[in-house]
């Protein structure tokens, strides 16, 4: 009995160590964030190379309820469950519905994903340390130059605490379906990738020891981030 009770707050205790991304702005959770597999788990995504990688999606193929109408240059939050409780980079990308599609329907599939945002860590004596640590909503703008029509955002959390080993670092994700409005439509960028196929497990934003030797540079996975 003693030792089921003891697993039981073990398993509570790893769970609220982890988080999932499941709103934006005020938003209910999974109104407009599709749900995740680690919707009750809280748990990670290890292997990129994985269709988990793409959108973590519970059930893929299903949307969301809703479309999130947001306009081009706005600031919204990105909400974290538990908060941010790993140190490591937060990243955002968009792709653009196809049409004939919505954000509700498309499976976000093919080289179709431009991030937007890459947050980058400050050094100091005792390593690295990252803004979004703790942050319990992540701030992400909407680029003014965008298409106006239906995106899917991506929001990805890198937990770098294990990474020191292939398979160690976890991926924090979710996928939220926006209507964007109000935009120039001058997008144009360079750098699309696919999800999986952007990452590697070896990459050095990916493989890496955080701790011991104190790290001096950090390079994130993946492609650079665009603006307008």
């Amino acid at each position: 009995m003693k030792l089921s009770v003891a697993l039981a707050v073990l398993a509570s205790a790893l769970a609220e160590a982890h988080y999932t991304f499941p709103a934006i702005g005020n938003s209910a959770n999974w109104q407009y964030v599709r749900t995740t597999s680690n919707y009750n788990s809280n748990g990670p995504v290890t292997d990129v190379n994985s269709e988990a990688i793409r959108c973590y999606e519970r059930n893929p193929g299903t949307g969301a309820p809703g479309i999130y109408s947001v306009s081009a240059g706005q600031t919204i939050g990105y909400k974290s469950n538990n908060g941010v409780s790993h140190p490591g980079p937060m990243s955002f990308y968009i792709a653009k519905v196809p049409a004939g599609q919505t954000a509700a329907t498309w499976d976000g599939k093919g080289a179709v994903w431009t991030k937007i945002y890459q947050e980058m860590p400050t050094f100091g004596s005792g390593g690295m340390s990252w803004a979004s640590l703790g942050m319990g909503s992540v701030p992400v703008t909407i680029p003014r130059c965008l298409q106006n029509g239906d995106y899917l955002l991506r929001a990805e959390h890198i937990a770098l605490h294990g990474a020191g080993s292939i398979g160690g670092a976890q991926f924090y994700l979710s996928c939220a379906q926006i209507n964007v409005t109000g935009g120039t439509g001058t997008w144009n960028p360079q750098h699309k990738v696919a999800f999986p196929g952007a990452y590697s497990p070896t990459d050095p934003g990916i493989l890496m020891k955080i701790y011991w030797p104190v790290p001096t540079s950090y390079t994130p996975p993946g492609p650079p981030a665009e603006t307008c």
